[in-house]
Protein backbone atom coordinates (compact mmCIF):
# COMPACT_ATOMS: atom_id res chain seq x y z
CA UNK A 1 0.00 0.00 0.00
CA UNK A 2 1.01 3.16 -0.67
CA UNK A 3 0.33 6.49 1.18
CA UNK A 4 0.98 9.59 2.20
CA UNK A 5 1.67 11.44 5.53
CA UNK A 6 -1.42 13.58 5.19
CA UNK A 7 -3.21 10.64 4.49
CA UNK A 8 -3.28 8.60 8.03
CA UNK A 9 -4.70 11.41 9.74
CA UNK A 10 -8.75 12.25 9.93
CA UNK A 11 -9.70 15.62 8.45
CA UNK A 12 -12.78 17.82 9.03
CA UNK A 13 -12.84 21.62 8.39
CA UNK A 14 -11.12 24.58 10.12
CA UNK A 15 -14.65 26.36 9.97
CA UNK A 16 -17.79 26.55 8.03
CA UNK A 17 -18.34 26.61 4.87
CA UNK A 18 -21.38 28.29 3.20
CA UNK A 19 -22.60 28.63 -0.02
CA UNK A 20 -25.95 28.77 -2.10
CA UNK A 21 -27.82 28.04 -5.60
CA UNK A 22 -30.29 26.24 -7.39
CA UNK A 23 -30.64 22.34 -7.64
CA UNK A 24 -30.89 21.36 -10.95
CA UNK A 25 -33.56 19.42 -10.81
CA UNK A 26 -35.79 21.12 -7.76
CA UNK A 27 -35.40 24.27 -9.48
CA UNK A 28 -35.25 25.42 -6.26
CA UNK A 29 -32.73 27.74 -4.25
CA UNK A 30 -30.77 26.31 -1.39
CA UNK A 31 -28.34 27.17 1.20
CA UNK A 32 -25.98 24.79 2.17
CA UNK A 33 -23.60 25.29 4.91
CA UNK A 34 -20.25 22.65 5.84
CA UNK A 35 -19.53 22.60 9.25
CA UNK A 36 -16.76 20.61 11.18
CA UNK A 37 -17.55 17.42 13.34
CA UNK A 38 -15.27 14.98 15.74
CA UNK A 39 -13.21 12.57 14.95
CA UNK A 40 -15.62 9.46 13.32
CA UNK A 41 -18.76 11.38 12.66
CA UNK A 42 -18.50 11.18 9.35
CA UNK A 43 -20.72 12.51 6.63
CA UNK A 44 -24.04 13.56 7.59
CA UNK A 45 -26.46 15.98 5.44
CA UNK A 46 -29.24 17.87 7.87
CA UNK A 47 -32.46 19.28 6.05
CA UNK A 48 -32.80 22.19 8.28
CA UNK A 49 -36.46 22.61 6.39
CA UNK A 50 -37.68 19.50 7.95
CA UNK A 51 -39.49 20.22 11.54
CA UNK A 52 -41.84 17.44 12.14
CA UNK A 53 -39.39 14.32 11.50
CA UNK A 54 -35.82 13.36 12.03
CA UNK A 55 -33.97 15.31 9.99
CA UNK A 56 -30.65 13.99 10.16
CA UNK A 57 -29.15 12.30 6.90
CA UNK A 58 -25.92 9.84 7.17
CA UNK A 59 -24.40 9.08 4.30
CA UNK A 60 -23.63 5.62 3.70
CA UNK A 61 -24.28 2.96 0.93
CA UNK A 62 -27.32 1.92 2.13
CA UNK A 63 -28.67 5.01 2.24
CA UNK A 64 -29.13 5.53 -1.43
CA UNK A 65 -32.48 5.09 -2.34
CA UNK A 66 -32.75 7.12 -6.24
CA UNK A 67 -30.27 6.93 -8.80
CA UNK A 68 -31.84 8.62 -11.67
CA UNK A 69 -29.60 11.66 -13.04
CA UNK A 70 -28.45 11.92 -9.93
CA UNK A 71 -27.89 10.09 -5.99
CA UNK A 72 -30.34 10.41 -3.46
CA UNK A 73 -29.98 9.50 -0.38
CA UNK A 74 -32.74 8.80 2.26
CA UNK A 75 -32.98 8.24 6.21
CA UNK A 76 -35.76 5.84 7.81
CA UNK A 77 -38.16 8.75 7.80
CA UNK A 78 -38.10 9.34 4.29
CA UNK A 79 -36.29 12.87 4.63
CA UNK A 80 -34.60 12.56 1.18
CA UNK A 81 -31.22 14.76 -0.12
CA UNK A 82 -30.64 14.62 -3.61
CA UNK A 83 -27.61 15.44 -5.87
CA UNK A 84 -24.97 14.26 -3.64
CA UNK A 85 -22.47 13.45 -5.69
CA UNK A 86 -20.65 16.25 -7.17
CA UNK A 87 -20.12 17.46 -3.44
CA UNK A 88 -19.44 14.12 -2.19
CA UNK A 89 -16.37 14.34 -5.10
CA UNK A 90 -14.81 17.11 -3.27
CA UNK A 91 -14.88 15.78 0.20
CA UNK A 92 -13.38 12.59 -0.79
CA UNK A 93 -10.26 13.96 -3.18
CA UNK A 94 -9.52 16.72 -0.29
CA UNK A 95 -9.80 14.05 2.10
CA UNK A 96 -12.08 15.39 4.08
CA UNK A 97 -14.11 12.63 6.82
CA UNK A 98 -16.14 14.43 9.35
CA UNK A 99 -18.25 17.15 8.63
CA UNK A 100 -22.32 18.09 9.09
CA UNK A 101 -23.67 19.83 6.25
CA UNK A 102 -26.88 21.81 7.00
CA UNK A 103 -29.46 22.77 3.77
CA UNK A 104 -32.90 24.33 3.79
CA UNK A 105 -34.21 22.88 0.66
CA UNK A 106 -34.33 18.46 -0.80
CA UNK A 107 -31.46 19.56 -3.10
CA UNK A 108 -27.56 20.07 -3.11
CA UNK A 109 -27.05 23.42 -5.35
CA UNK A 110 -25.95 22.53 -8.91
CA UNK A 111 -23.14 25.39 -9.08
CA UNK A 112 -21.77 24.84 -12.20
CA UNK A 113 -22.37 21.67 -12.87
CA UNK A 114 -18.94 20.56 -11.69
CA UNK A 115 -17.10 19.86 -8.65
CA UNK A 116 -14.55 22.95 -9.11
CA UNK A 117 -17.60 25.50 -6.71
CA UNK A 118 -17.29 22.82 -4.16
CA UNK A 119 -13.80 23.03 -3.99
CA UNK A 120 -13.06 26.20 -4.01
CA UNK A 121 -15.58 26.44 -1.07
CA UNK A 122 -13.47 23.68 1.09
CA UNK A 123 -9.95 25.78 0.41
CA UNK A 124 -11.77 28.76 1.62
CA UNK A 125 -12.30 26.98 4.77
CA UNK A 126 -9.57 25.80 5.40
CA UNK A 127 -8.59 21.97 6.81
CA UNK A 128 -8.35 20.37 10.34
CA UNK A 129 -6.15 17.02 11.03
CA UNK A 130 -7.68 15.13 13.82
CA UNK A 131 -6.25 12.86 16.06
CA UNK A 132 -7.68 9.69 14.80
CA UNK A 133 -6.21 7.70 12.05
CA UNK A 134 -7.37 7.45 8.90
CA UNK A 135 -9.43 4.69 7.65
CA UNK A 136 -9.49 2.89 4.07
CA UNK A 137 -11.32 0.08 2.00
CA UNK A 138 -8.47 -1.99 0.94
CA UNK A 139 -9.77 -3.81 -2.15
CA UNK A 140 -8.58 -7.54 -1.74
CA UNK A 141 -10.36 -9.21 -4.71
CA UNK A 142 -12.55 -8.65 -8.12
CA UNK A 143 -16.08 -7.52 -7.31
CA UNK A 144 -17.91 -6.57 -10.62
CA UNK A 145 -21.41 -5.72 -11.77
CA UNK A 146 -23.37 -4.55 -15.17
CA UNK A 147 -26.73 -3.82 -15.94
CA UNK A 148 -28.15 -3.72 -19.26
CA UNK A 149 -26.83 -2.27 -22.44
CA UNK A 150 -22.83 -2.92 -21.45
CA UNK A 151 -22.78 -1.52 -18.34
CA UNK A 152 -20.44 -2.33 -16.15
CA UNK A 153 -18.60 -1.18 -12.97
CA UNK A 154 -15.44 -3.11 -11.05
CA UNK A 155 -13.36 -2.54 -7.98
CA UNK A 156 -9.68 -4.42 -8.69
CA UNK A 157 -6.84 -4.57 -5.80
CA UNK A 158 -4.54 -1.98 -6.31
CA UNK A 159 -2.09 0.22 -3.72
CA UNK A 160 -3.79 3.25 -4.21
CA UNK A 161 -6.88 5.12 -6.01
CA UNK A 162 -6.90 4.63 -9.95
CA UNK A 163 -10.18 5.02 -12.11
CA UNK A 164 -10.59 3.63 -15.42
CA UNK A 165 -13.53 5.08 -17.29
CA UNK A 166 -15.11 5.25 -20.67
CA UNK A 167 -18.45 6.34 -22.10
CA UNK A 168 -19.63 5.86 -25.60
CA UNK A 169 -22.91 7.97 -26.54
CA UNK A 170 -24.08 8.17 -30.20
CA UNK A 171 -23.22 11.40 -30.60
CA UNK A 172 -20.86 12.62 -33.10
CA UNK A 173 -19.73 15.04 -30.34
CA UNK A 174 -19.02 13.14 -27.78
CA UNK A 175 -18.73 9.05 -29.74
CA UNK A 176 -16.35 7.15 -27.48
CA UNK A 177 -14.21 8.43 -24.47
CA UNK A 178 -11.65 7.24 -21.83
CA UNK A 179 -9.69 8.29 -19.19
CA UNK A 180 -7.52 6.41 -17.36
CA UNK A 181 -6.26 8.21 -14.09
CA UNK A 182 -4.41 7.84 -10.22
CA UNK A 183 -6.73 9.66 -8.91
CA UNK A 184 -4.91 11.66 -6.33
CA UNK A 185 -5.76 15.34 -5.54
CA UNK A 186 -3.35 16.77 -7.88
CA UNK A 187 -4.94 14.94 -11.07
CA UNK A 188 -8.32 15.38 -9.83
CA UNK A 189 -7.87 19.54 -9.40
CA UNK A 190 -6.42 19.12 -13.34
CA UNK A 191 -8.06 17.16 -15.14
CA UNK A 192 -11.70 16.19 -13.10
CA UNK A 193 -13.24 19.12 -10.66
CA UNK A 194 -14.03 21.00 -13.21
CA UNK A 195 -15.67 18.95 -15.20
CA UNK A 196 -19.25 19.83 -15.97
CA UNK A 197 -22.28 17.66 -15.70
CA UNK A 198 -24.00 17.46 -19.26
CA UNK A 199 -27.58 16.48 -21.13
CA UNK A 200 -29.04 16.99 -24.59
CA UNK A 201 -31.63 19.15 -25.60
CA UNK A 202 -34.45 17.16 -26.59
CA UNK A 203 -34.47 15.72 -23.34
CA UNK A 204 -34.70 18.30 -21.35
CA UNK A 205 -38.80 18.42 -22.17
CA UNK A 206 -39.49 15.12 -20.91
CA UNK A 207 -37.25 15.20 -17.99
CA UNK A 208 -39.14 17.54 -16.92
CA UNK A 209 -42.39 16.94 -17.74
CA UNK A 210 -41.34 13.94 -14.97
CA UNK A 211 -40.37 16.21 -12.17
CA UNK A 212 -36.36 16.84 -13.23
CA UNK A 213 -34.04 19.02 -14.87
CA UNK A 214 -36.21 22.30 -13.57
CA UNK A 215 -33.16 24.05 -12.70
CA UNK A 216 -30.80 22.93 -15.39
CA UNK A 217 -29.53 25.76 -17.59
CA UNK A 218 -26.67 26.69 -19.94
CA UNK A 219 -25.27 27.70 -16.66
CA UNK A 220 -24.93 24.43 -14.91
CA UNK A 221 -24.65 22.12 -17.85
CA UNK A 222 -23.29 20.93 -20.81
CA UNK A 223 -25.80 20.98 -23.52
CA UNK A 224 -25.87 19.15 -26.56
CA UNK A 225 -28.31 19.76 -29.36
CA UNK A 226 -27.38 17.51 -32.52
CA UNK A 227 -24.14 18.32 -34.02
CA UNK A 228 -23.51 21.89 -31.51
CA UNK A 229 -22.45 22.20 -27.96
CA UNK A 230 -25.24 25.33 -26.98
CA UNK A 231 -23.05 26.94 -24.17
CA UNK A 232 -21.44 29.71 -25.85
CA UNK A 233 -18.21 29.05 -23.74
CA UNK A 234 -17.60 25.44 -24.99
CA UNK A 235 -16.09 22.45 -23.41
CA UNK A 236 -13.88 23.40 -21.09
CA UNK A 237 -11.83 19.93 -21.51
CA UNK A 238 -12.32 18.35 -25.60
CA UNK A 239 -12.85 14.85 -23.41
CA UNK A 240 -15.05 16.64 -20.63
CA UNK A 241 -17.95 14.28 -21.05
CA UNK A 242 -16.29 10.96 -19.84
CA UNK A 243 -14.09 13.25 -17.06
CA UNK A 244 -17.36 14.42 -15.29
CA UNK A 245 -18.42 10.69 -15.01
CA UNK A 246 -15.01 9.96 -13.76
CA UNK A 247 -16.21 13.03 -10.92
CA UNK A 248 -19.33 11.37 -10.44
CA UNK A 249 -17.90 8.01 -9.75
CA UNK A 250 -15.41 9.26 -7.27
CA UNK A 251 -18.52 11.06 -5.13
CA UNK A 252 -20.83 8.10 -5.57
CA UNK A 253 -17.85 5.48 -4.21
CA UNK A 254 -17.76 7.71 -1.32
CA UNK A 255 -21.00 7.01 0.44
CA UNK A 256 -18.94 4.09 1.62
CA UNK A 257 -17.54 6.18 4.01
CA UNK A 258 -14.15 5.97 3.35
CA UNK A 259 -11.75 6.26 0.72
CA UNK A 260 -10.61 3.39 -1.31
CA UNK A 261 -7.25 1.84 -1.88
CA UNK A 262 -8.36 0.18 -5.45
CA UNK A 263 -8.81 0.39 -9.48
CA UNK A 264 -11.95 1.32 -10.12
CA UNK A 265 -13.38 0.36 -14.35
CA UNK A 266 -16.06 1.85 -15.65
CA UNK A 267 -17.70 1.18 -18.97
CA UNK A 268 -21.20 3.19 -19.63
CA UNK A 269 -21.56 3.45 -16.27
CA UNK A 270 -23.36 5.84 -14.37
CA UNK A 271 -25.19 6.53 -10.91
CA UNK A 272 -27.52 3.00 -10.71
CA UNK A 273 -24.32 1.52 -11.49
CA UNK A 274 -22.29 2.81 -8.93
CA UNK A 275 -24.29 2.24 -6.16
CA UNK A 276 -25.06 -1.34 -7.30
CA UNK A 277 -21.07 -1.47 -7.36
CA UNK A 278 -21.30 -0.21 -3.71
CA UNK A 279 -23.78 -2.67 -2.56
CA UNK A 280 -22.14 -5.70 -3.63
CA UNK A 281 -19.03 -4.75 -1.97
CA UNK A 282 -20.87 -4.56 1.39
CA UNK A 283 -22.56 -7.81 0.18
CA UNK A 284 -18.68 -9.49 0.45
CA UNK A 285 -16.90 -8.81 3.08
CA UNK A 286 -14.27 -10.78 1.94
CA UNK A 287 -13.23 -8.89 -0.90
CA UNK A 288 -12.12 -5.64 1.57
CA UNK A 289 -11.05 -4.70 4.87
CA UNK A 290 -10.40 -1.71 6.89
CA UNK A 291 -6.85 -0.71 7.13
CA UNK A 292 -5.42 2.17 8.79
CA UNK A 293 -1.96 3.55 9.73
CA UNK A 294 -1.96 3.97 12.94
CA UNK A 295 2.28 2.95 13.32
CA UNK A 296 2.88 6.61 11.06
CA UNK A 297 0.37 8.24 12.74
CA UNK A 298 2.42 7.34 16.29
CA UNK A 299 5.71 8.04 14.43
CA UNK A 300 4.00 11.52 13.76
CA UNK A 301 2.69 12.16 17.00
Amino acid sequence: MSTSTSDIHEHTLAGPAIIAGVGVHTGRRTRLSIRPAAPGHGIVFVRTDVKDRDNRVPVSGEAVVKTQLGTVIANADGVEVSTIEHLMSALCILGVDNVLVELDGPEVPIMDGSALPFVQLLDRAGFRRQEAPQRYIEILEPIRVEEGEGKTAELKPCDRFEMFFEIEFDSDLIGRQSVDLVMDEETYRREIMSARTFGFAHEVEHLRSIGLARGGSLENAVVIDGDRILNPEGLRFADEFVRHKALDAVGDLYVLGMPILGRFEGRKAGHSVNNKLVRELLANPQAWRVVSFERELAATA
